[in-house]
């Protein structure tokens, strides 16, 4: 499974950003049961922002609650992220991450950055 995000860039806080994420892979490697988002910023470890199952079930982390959104289209084998009412501090490099029974995949990771 191979991961390709998109959507990172430079915002104003209160502004808005939407990520995207697509896996590619053949035939049933692309059946993933948990999708997520996680941010990195300088100097911190790796942190879980959101995950969605296959089935659609999110969790959220306590930062994102009330403003991001998590979502996926199986068919596009993609997830989402909406990030509204962004802060300074939610600046980092963001990383979408696929769990395939044992196996964990990430993409390259797209940078956001909040500042006026």
């Amino acid at each position: 499974v191979q991961l390709q995000a998109s959507g990172g860039g430079l915002v104003e806080p209160g502004g808005s950003l939407a990520l995207s994420c697509t896996a590619s892979g053949s035939g049933n490697t692309l059946r993933i049961p948990t999708m997520g988002w996680y941010r990195q910023a300088p100097g911190e470890e790796r942190e879980l922002v959101a995950s969605i199952s296959l089935y659609g079930s999110t969790g959220y982390a306590d930062s994102a609650k009330g403003r991001f959104t998590i979502t996926r289209d199986n068919a596009k084998h993609a997830v989402y992220l909406q990030m509204n009412r962004l802060r300074p501090d939610d600046t980092a490099v963001y990383y979408c991450r696929a769990t395939q029974g044992t196996s964990v995949y990430w993409g390259q990771g797209t940078q956001v950055t909040v500042s006026s």
